[in-house]
């Protein structure tokens, strides 16, 4: 594990609470799944992710945006255009991605019994 450079005092109390904060809560990791394949507009994101509303995709969205994982490329047309995708920063959490994709599907039903869902 890398040391942090000398003089530098994190906000943070461990290196897991930084990705946390910046994946966390119950959406980001959702719209980080989504846009692993490639660009993909708003209301499309709102389809494939039915459990949201419109102000909190946005608000994620920004969030995302403003740590630099996404990207928003607005096209100047009529009806306008906004697409959405990874950043190549955003890219760089493909793996934990890919893992956390990989657990859900190996434990979702473990998960289920034990919520009884």
């Amino acid at each position: 594990m890398e040391k942090p450079e000398k003089g530098y005092e994190s906000p943070y109390t461990c290196p897991v609470a930084v990705t946390v904060d910046v994946i966390g809560g119950k959406w980001k990791g959702i719209v980080l799944h989504h846009l692993i394949e490639g660009p993909v507009r708003f209301n499309e994101l709102r389809r494939l992710m039915p459990g949201t509303t419109q102000r909190i995709l946005t608000l994620q969205l920004r969030e995302l945006e403003r740590d630099g994982l996404v990207h928003r490329e607005i096209y100047h047309q009529v009806p306008p255009k906004v697409e959405y995708s990874l950043t190549s920063f955003g890219r760089t959490l493909i793996p934990i991605l890919d893992l956390m994709r990989s657990w859900g599907m190996e434990h979702e039903r473990d998960i289920v019994d034990r919520r009884n869902i």
